[in-house]
């Protein structure tokens, strides 16, 4: 690219022409090239409402733009600065997001899927030569170049991308979208390239079948998951695919950033450069329908956090635009559902939960409060009692759990409890008697809550001997059609020298 003249004017060069998409500090409208007459998106920012910060961020990304230059990435062609506007001229992408097109398409097999993730890995790959990683990668950021048949993907939004040196691990801060987000980001450990490539292995997870490895509603327990590395390869959609895209897949998600396949590795893999041998061409039309299901739920969760962000004057960073075509057009900028450090406070300040909802009263509060002791206190007595129907209805039916007995590892369902139910609770003791002390409730909007507590119990075993013990408990409760149910817990080491250790589920 070359540089422009310190005097030229973008009109000078380029021609505007209708709005293709609007943020709270940008707009972004079709341009012409009056030399050549080729079409451009440009996206003229309004450099007086820009703090500090925002500025440097611009400067960034349009600095991390100029040095990529590659087929399967939007490319920057320009970038005039003027005394209250900056221009970033950017490609003209009319061929939508390339998960939307998938679903429109009459025919998609795995081999098709292989040949996605390879341009995708194309682009990343890129990146990471010329010292760049992305940070964001997800659906939203994977376009098509035009309508036509077989029109390349190009990887979009430089907005979070940063500069490393060679292979550099360090704390950039915390950046991405919550479901592309890699364990090391969330454990807050340094990192680098690698974050991209567990991004691509959830893309590929989702190419294949339709829907997400990691997928909950609540976000704590998302990112349990994603830590834990805990996906897994359900039947039937499973059972179609190749041992070669698995094989893939988990040395992509793999939770060690340093053990993670790299994007050259990942070109060279039988799945993606020995395709025509190894990936299967059978259609996938369970694929197809789920991925439908998938793009709706991921476009109404994007509308509804842009519609927050917007109530309070943050920047909607993403700009997906429809022309009149039918086509979309996206601005290279952060997505709506892209969370950065600034932002995470921003909104946890305006959402602990989903609802948003603020607490009228103290009274009110602290009957919530009241109410949410009275479920726990019900949730120990159906343990106490060995009531595993009373225990199922309180808790959901994907409960998850740290505790002693699974040694560390997150559990999640109720089989792990229904064995405790079935086999010891209520048949090894005479008597048990608990009483929870310092109770703190913190209520998040409307319908979720945490309580915290230290829980003491006393029994009597089947010799008539009394014992005493001690743990510390933390409980998640979520309210679903109007009834509270315990979603997760955390229970500490058990105090007290006793095999019942059971009596604390």
């Amino acid at each position: 690219m070359a540089a422009p003249a310190a005097c030229t004017r973008f009109s000078d060069n380029y021609e505007l022409k209708e709005e293709l998409g609007k943020g709270a500090f940008s707009v972004v409208r079709r341009c012409v090239q009056k030399s050549t007459g080729l079409e451009f998106a440009a996206k003229i920012i309004n450099t007086k409402k820009l703090s500090a910060r925002d500025f440097q961020k611009l400067e960034r990304e349009a600095r991390i733009c100029r040095k990529l230059q590659h087929p399967n990435i939007v490319r920057l062609h320009d970038s005039i600065q003027e005394e209250n506007f900056h221009y970033l001229v950017f490609d003209l992408v009319t061929g939508g997001e390339l998960f939307e097109d998938i679903v429109a398409r009459e025919f998609y097999s795995e081999a098709d899927a292989s040949h996605c993730i390879q341009q995708i890995l194309e682009s990343v790959n890129h990146c990471h030569q010329n010292g760049v990683v992305h940070r964001d990668l997800k659906p939203e950021n994977l376009l098509l170049a035009s309508k036509q048949k077989g029109a390349a993907v190009k990887l979009a939004d430089f907005g979070l991308a940063i500069e490393v040196q060679g292979e550099q691990q360090a704390w950039f801060g915390f950046a991405g979208t919550p479901g592309y987000l890699s364990p090391e980001v969330l454990k807050k450990e340094p990192y680098g390239k690698p974050v991209d490539i567990w991004a691509c292995g959830v893309i590929l997870y989702i190419l294949l079948v339709g829907y997400p490895p990691f997928w909950d509603e609540d976000q704590h327990r998302l990112y349990a998951q994603i830590k834990a590395g805990a996906y897994d390869y359900p039947s039937p959609e499973w059972d179609t695919v190749t041992p070669e895209a698995k094989n893939l897949i988990n040395q992509m998600l793999t939770v060690n950033p340093s053990k993670r396949i790299t994007a050259s590795e990942a070109l060279k893999h039988p799945w993606i450069c020995q395709r025509e041998r190894v990936a299967s061409v059978v259609h996938r039309q369970e694929t197809v329908d789920c991925l439908k299901k998938f793009n709706a739920r991921r476009k109404l969760k994007g509308a509804i956090l842009t519609t927050m962000l917007a109530t309070r004057n943050f920047s909607s960073r993403s700009i997906i635009t429809k022309k009149s075509d039918g086509s979309q057009v996206k601005e290279s900028t952060d997505s709506s559902t892209t969370l950065e450090d600034d932002d995470v406070k921003e909104i946890r300040i305006l959402c602990p939960n989903k609802t948003c909802s603020q607490l009228s009263t103290n009274s009110y509060g602290s009957a919530r409060k009241q109410e949410i002791i009275k479920m726990t206190e019900q949730l120990i007595e159906a343990i106490n009692t060995g009531d595993y129907e009373a225990y199922t209805k309180i808790c959901d039916p994907h409960l998850t759990a740290f505790e002693p007995e699974a040694l560390g590892n997150l559990v999640e369902g109720m089989d792990f409890h229904k064995f405790y139910f079935d086999n010891v609770l209520g048949k090894n003791c005479k008597a048990v008697n608990t009483t929870i002390l310092n109770p703190h409730v913190h209520l998040l909007g409307e319908d979720a809550a945490c309580i915290a507590y230290v829980r003491l119990t006393q029994y009597m075993d089947k010799q008539g001997q009394a014992h005493t013990q001690q743990s510390e408990e933390t409980r998640v409760w979520h309210k679903r059609d109007n009834k509270w149910q315990n979603v997760h817990f955390h229970r500490s080491g058990v105090t007290g020298s006793s095999p019942f250790t059971f009596a604390h589920k």
